[in-house]
């Protein structure tokens, strides 16, 4: 698609085609192709509930999503991850992950299973300790490929004011589609905060 500008001096090295219109750029941000890389699927603050379901995740549309995780806990664990495979939720130990945790202190550890019945969605944490991480999501509407995770999250630790990290990923071992995602809490304590899901676009320019 050749790029339209508002300048008289454009620094541009591929033609464009002058200055959008008000339609064609409705037009074209209404297909994904105008208005940045990422579009808001749902998003939830929660406070004071065990689960937060996302269950309109557009997975005929992306291939890839991007869940973003800002959470306080009222206890001791992490937020995990689940996925609902055609409207049902997947609870069996069908799930297999390996994360490298490390702190301030120089403390490093792996967290690691090849029959899980989650995935973690964030680093594990104290009671009131704020939990914040970042987790891009592979194939979750292709009905011929496992749904992959990658993640990088950090948190404090308010008792001996350390800050932990954690990075890796995880996988469902089954081909299906996946239309829905839940966020709990690993003892299925009370969230509170915010949880969004993206899609991430795949916008051609020729």
């Amino acid at each position: 698609m050749p790029y339209g500008y508002l300048g008289q001096t454009p620094n541009q090295q591929v033609k464009n085609s002058g200055v959008f219109s008000v339609g064609d750029a409705k037009a074209l941000t209404d297909v994904g192709q105008l208005g940045g890389s990422l579009e808001l699927i749902a998003e939830s603050n929660p406070s004071g509930v065990n689960n937060v379901d996302f269950t309109d995740i557009k997975q005929n549309v992306y291939d890839v999503h991007y869940v973003t995780i800002k959470i306080s806990l009222n206890g001791t664990g992490s937020v995990n991850m689940r996925f609902y495979e055609s409207g049902v939720l997947e609870t069996a130990s069908v799930y297999q992950y390996a994360y490298q945790n490390g702190n301030s202190a120089g403390t490093f550890s792996e967290t690691k299973a090849t029959s899980a019945n989650r995935l973690f969605a964030t680093r594990t944490g104290q009671s009131g300790d704020e939990r914040n991480s970042y987790n891009y999501l592979y194939n979750l509407g292709n009905s011929s490929k496992y749904s992959f995770q990658t993640q990088q999250s950090i948190s404090s630790q308010t008792g001996t004011a350390e800050v932990d990290m954690r990075f890796g990923g995880g996988v469902l071992t089954q081909a299906s589609v996946v239309d829905g995602i839940r966020f709990t809490e690993t003892s299925g304590q009370l969230l509170t905060g915010n949880i969004k899901l993206y899609g991430v676009k795949q916008i051609w320019v020729t």
